[in-house]
């Protein structure tokens, strides 16, 4: 299954399921600062509702999903969106699925005026790395020793992409 034959669409309530049991199989220490979700997690809530996720099906299937959501309350940050999560089904990794939920991502965001996509990627994670380089995002800083994940300490990296003007 290629990504032309995959669907990108706001995800609707009724996708809470499948995207809790992706999110358990798609979890990873390469890419979560948190222990695995358990069987039962949430995914949304108050702060995370469906509108925030494009997820990206085939058929009845959902192979992936992206977050955005507005970095902070502030107005004066209004113009920015940041992706708060990203996860492809480790069985259609490779197909240009994470690539296209990124480019979708930022079209609906530049669609609704925003300017600037941003980003936080753990530093040993050199796929999601490689995958947001290739979609235009630049490394604005580093926060060194940020995290410690199984007794090693992992920066984080800060990333963003210039979305309009």
């Amino acid at each position: 299954m290629r990504a032309e034959t995959v669907t990108i669409r706001t995800a609707r309530a009724a996708d809470e399921r499948p995207l809790a049991v992706l999110d358990r199989a798609a979890w990873s220490w390469l890419s979560d600062v948190v222990p695995q979700p358990p069987e039962d997690a949430q995914v949304f809530d108050e702060r995370c509702p469906p509108g925030q996720f494009l997820v990206a099906e085939a058929g009845p299937l959902i192979l992936g999903y992206i977050r955005q959501a507005a970095p902070t309350p502030l107005a004066s940050n209004s113009h920015v969106r940041q992706i708060r999560g990203l996860a492809v089904s480790p069985g259609a990794r490779g197909r240009g699925i994470g690539r296209s939920l990124v480019e979708a991502a930022c079209e609906q965001a530049r669609a609704e005026g925003i300017r600037r996509m941003t980003l936080r990627v753990l530093a040993h994670n050199a796929p999601a790395r490689r995958l947001y380089g290739r979609c235009g995002f630049q490394v604005d800083g580093v926060s060194p020793e940020e995290f410690r994940i199984n007794g090693a300490y992992v920066d984080d990296v800060w990333m963003s992409r210039r979305l309009n003007g």
